[in-house]
């Protein structure tokens, strides 16, 4: 087992060493000069070009200026925004709550609804019941996301005016930041507004994370159903019908835990995708996440917008992808019992 995390951390420090590779390289590509393109500083003087230099070491050796700039990145140094002047890292500081919010409640619609649903596709062996469910879970997965997030809005925003289409909060509300989710904030500012701050986020965020929790819900459904079909067949569960025990104790207690593991190990896989709907869903909701502040940095031509978004970004989704594996790994009883057997 020891050996296998020492191989993930390796995978996790290779795979983020060719990102920053990656990164640096494209920073040299920008239409202004690295010390623009690093600092974020537009017309820097005599002074800040010294310091910029000193700790990028733009007048040293390629090598040595990749080094400075991992240094300066991994140390939480972005530079300022070019729009704001604004510390990059201030600024992520306050987008990354409002994209984690979204992806969370995404993610448990994603899996309360889709694995029931799974579960329940499993058991109905009728031929034109598993032709809707797979036409349909094919039909969510493929339709554009930006087509979906629009659709809702035009229908329960814009004709039934039910639930507001932009935006976190009203801006009435001035909510103190707790935790960084804002609903749970809304909820902890009750004295001060009442219940009329808690309902107003709740509304707002019901759009935008119906819309991003279709591609994970789809996934989960076929997921779950064919994982559930499979378990089912297992001998052991026979095993356990054969000694009387009640259809829901056998599908809770034993098929639906090892059913999950596949579900489980697919979210590490869907993490690059969800990633890139999630930042169609913010643009199109104007939700004030990584997202949209992405991609309002890319049409405002903010160079370190861009480095600092794409980093974290991909930094997490890396952090994240190798986490799973790693509990995946030691969930699964199989692949624990390898592993175990490795040492």
């Amino acid at each position: 087992m020891t050996w296998y995390l020492v191989r993930r951390l390796n995978l996790f420090i290779a795979t983020s060493c060719v990102m920053l590779m990656v990164l640096f390289y494209v920073t040299h590509l920008f239409p202004v000069s690295p010390a623009v393109a690093l600092s974020g500083i537009a017309d820097p003087s005599p002074s800040q070009q010294q310091v910029i230099t000193q700790a990028y070491s733009l007048n040293s050796n390629i090598i040595s200026q990749f080094i400075a700039y991992v240094q300066n990145r991994l140390s939480g140094d972005f530079g300022v925004s070019l729009t704001s002047h604004h510390p990059i890292s201030q600024e992520l500081f306050v987008v990354l709550p409002a994209s984690f919010e979204l992806a969370v409640i995404a993610g448990l619609i994603a899996l309360v609804v889709g694995i029931p649903i799974g579960v329940l596709a499993s058991f109905n062996h009728h031929k034109m019941t598993q032709n809707v469910i797979v036409a349909t879970t094919l039909t969510g997965y493929s339709l554009p996301v930006f087509w979906i997030g629009l659709m809702l809005a035009h229908w329960f925003g814009i004709q039934q005016d039910w639930l507001p289409v932009s935006g976190q909060i009203n801006l009435l509300y001035e909510i103190k930041p707790v935790t960084g989710f804002l609903v749970i904030d809304s909820l902890l500012a009750s004295k001060q507004y009442g219940m009329s701050a808690f309902y107003d986020a709740l509304q707002h965020i019901i759009l935008p994370a119906v819309t991003l929790s279709i591609l994970p819900l789809t996934v989960v459904i076929r997921i779950t159903r064919s994982a559930m079909q499979n378990v089912m067949s297992q001998t052991y569960i026979r095993a356990a019908e054969a000694r009387g025990l009640h259809t829901g104790q056998i599908i809770i207690k034993h098929a639906l835990p090892n059913a999950l593991i596949p579900v489980f190990k697919q979210l590490g896989v869907m993490l690059g995708p969800f990633a890139s709907y999630a930042i169609l869903v913010e643009v199109s909701f104007a939700w004030p996440g990584v997202g949209y502040w992405l991609v309002s940095g890319i049409y405002q031509r903010d160079y370190t917008v861009i480095q600092g978004g794409v980093f974290v970004v991909a930094l997490l989704i890396i952090f994240l992808n190798i986490l799973i594996d790693v509990i995946h790994s030691l969930v699964n009883p199989i692949t624990k019992k390898e592993l175990y057997g490795q040492n």
